[in-house]
């Protein structure tokens, strides 16, 4: 039997919360403890959406699945910080609300 999916996907709706929190605080280009709290839960959002059944990934073909699995392995595996806080804020603002809408239908049993 598989794990229930749901917990995730709230899990990944409260990576998008704080990271909002967080870009409301300030530039996270110019301060860097916000843009290692952003980072983070970046991280936590890509690594959340893995746990995803496929089948219901499958439902939202728009949703770059992959492209997120593999954000998540470049922003962990990302030892010399070679990361762009320009790429990251770009990332926050043209990619989560798409993924929350698509969070929120999947809750909502709308897939």
């Amino acid at each position: 039997m598989s794990k229930a999916w749901q917990p995730y996907a709230h899990h990944i709706l409260d990576s998008m919360t704080k990271i909002r929190r967080i870009m409301v605080r300030g530039d996270i280009a110019e301060d860097d403890i916000l843009y290692d709290a952003a980072v983070r839960n970046l991280q936590t959002m890509s690594e959340a959406t893995q746990r995803l059944p496929e089948e219901l990934k499958s439902a939202y073909p728009d949703i770059p699945w992959t492209e997120i699995s593999g954000f998540r392995n470049i922003l962990v595996h990302n030892y010399l910080g070679d990361i762009d806080p320009v790429t990251i804020k770009s990332v926050i603002e043209e990619h989560l609300y798409p993924l929350e809408l698509v969070m929120h239908k999947m809750l909502d049993g709308s897939a």
